[in-house]
């Protein structure tokens, strides 16, 4: 069990400058992305988003590792190139979070490039140089910069890694996915209107 004091209301004030987001499964619709791919690259259409009930894929899909791999390698390295989508009300919520505060995106991903030429595809100009984007390479080493950029809350789509967050004094915000569910016991947030209470906004 986590401590209860993680626990708040769902509204909250948070003040942008102290709360980051992941990328992909938050910000970036990357489920769709692989589902897509795996459909029109290599034939597999039989199953869905729910279907997906671990970070691992390979432990819930009937689809070789290697397969696995290379669409998200293609999804990391090109994103503009295999359509990768917002999720939904993620670029108005974040467009209007920049208006104020400089926002914090930490990804595990390991190049941030991507990442950038995807945030100039769909969002404005003015938004954009408000974004910090922090590449770490792995999921495990986005504690160092969290803590490196003062940021006191983290929404993030991994179970695992809001457990260590939780464990470092820093508030995570679990954003549910059908390969979280039933994975903790943290807050959560289901979609962008959600994490748009959470501010002071």
């Amino acid at each position: 069990m986590f401590d209860s004091s993680f626990r708040v209301p769902p509204r909250t004030n948070i003040a942008i400058q102290e709360i980051g987001f992941d990328f992909d499964g938050v910000i970036a619709d990357t489920a769709e992305a692989f589902i897509r791919l795996a459909c029109t690259h290599y034939g597999h259409c039989s199953f869905s988003q729910e279907d997906i009930t671990n970070f691992e894929l390979e432990h819930c899909l009937d689809i070789p590792r290697v397969q696995v791999e290379k669409i998200f390698t293609d999804i990391l390295t090109d994103s503009l190139a295999t359509q990768l989508r917002p999720m939904p009300g993620a670029v108005q919520c974040l467009e209007q979070f920049t208006l104020t505060s400089q926002v914090t995106i930490i990804t595990a991903r390991p190049l941030d490039k991507p990442v950038f030429d995807w945030l100039d595809r769909f969002f404005s100009k003015k938004a954009t140089k408000n974004i910090r984007v922090v590449a770490t390479g792995d999921h495990n080493d986005k504690i160092r910069y969290i803590h490196q950029h003062s940021l006191k809350y983290f929404i993030d789509d991994r179970a695992e890694t809001c457990k260590q967050l939780a464990r470092e004094q820093i508030m995570p915000f679990v954003f549910t996915q059908p390969w979280n569910r039933d994975r903790h016991n943290l807050q959560t947030v289901a979609n962008w209107e959600e994490i748009r209470a959470l501010t002071e906004i």
